[in-house]
């Protein structure tokens, strides 16, 4: 049954209009009451699923936490350059920039540390001061190993090549380091030059003053071919011992004078004989050179087998 053609032993037979109709009305009513025809049970959690879920959720929520944050600090950025600059309609009211570098600042400006570019200038106005001041800091300037300190009591330079005051309108060299070129004088009204350690060919002073060398502990004076001390009068005072030290000879060249109240002494009595002491008499050349015999008996002289002095002694 459900077939257009009966099947028989003669041969297919063909059914009446009425029989059509019958089977025709009975397929329909079989589907129509068959609910689950062309049903396929599908899984939920196989079904393609749309938006961002899982890992790529935490990450999209990871983005638009970073991004607010970005925005709330380029908004802080914002507005302190707004309150410091003074961005208005008219322009910056604190700075104003040229074309030729120029970077002009127009109120008292509040910095910790200014960089300024290679070969720089940092200056005022040609008719008004620059004014810089430390609030209970030391101004500092620097430029490599240079250093130029303003403190409230003082203020030190430091260089390890040198340094040269010169006089902006006259090109002229007021005070300088550099022995080669230029005598290194005192400026005016400075009377004391307190160093540590000084390299120089020569030290001298005026002809109306003298020249007074003071140290606190040891003083070294060393030169390379010798130390020639020249003078009117020279004169050493000392709280301790006194070195003279030469690979040749020592040459004291006019009057010298000993004070010995200061110079140890024998004790009275004492041989010289005695072999823990070894006692030197100071002798001194008709040109001034010094040298020492060594003493071995009461009233001894100055004759050495060997003359220091040459022709006479």
């Amino acid at each position: 049954p459900g077939g257009g053609t009966a099947q028989s032993s003669n041969g297919p037979v063909k059914k009446s209009m009425r029989e059509k109709a019958v089977e025709r009305r009975n397929v329909n009513k079989e589907h129509n009451s068959n609910f689950k025809a062309g049903y396929i049970p599908i899984d939920e959690d196989r079904l393609h699923k749309t938006g961002l879920r899982g890992r790529k959720g935490n990450l999209a929520i990871c983005v638009i936490v970073l991004l607010f944050i970005l925005a709330v600090i380029n908004l802080i950025i914002t507005l302190v350059i707004w309150a410091v600059i003074r961005i208005g309609p008219n322009g910056c009211d604190s700075m104003e920039f040229h074309e030729s570098g120029l970077l002009r600042f127009k109120q008292v400006s509040d910095m910790g540390v200014i960089h300024p570019l290679y070969k720089s200038t940092v200056g005022g106005r040609r008719n008004e001061d620059l004014v810089i001041t430390g609030n209970n800091q030391p101004i500092v300037f620097q430029q490599g190993t240079t250093k130029l300190s303003v403190e409230k009591d003082k203020t030190s330079i430091t260089s390890d090549i040198g340094m040269e005051f010169v006089d902006p309108r006259t090109q002229n060299t007021l005070f300088s380091t550099d022995y080669e070129t230029h005598e290194f004088h005192l400026p005016n009204g400075v009377k004391i030059l307190n160093v540590q350690k000084a390299s120089t060919e020569r030290i001298t002073s005026n002809a109306t003053s003298d020249l007074n060398i003071k140290v606190d502990g040891r003083a070294i004076v060393r030169g390379n071919e010798g130390v020639f001390i020249t003078g009117k009068t020279i004169e050493f005072r000392m709280g301790g011992n006194m070195e003279l030290k030469a690979e040749n000879s020592i040459i004291l060249n006019g009057t010298v004078m000993v004070s010995p109240s200061r110079l140890p002494s024998s004790s009275y009595g004492e041989q010289f004989n005695n072999g823990n002491w070894l006692r030197f008499k100071l002798c001194m050349c008709a040109d001034g050179t010094l040298f020492k015999v060594q003493v071995t008996g009461h009233n001894m002289g100055c004759q050495t087998s060997v003359n220091p002095c040459g022709a006479t002694h």
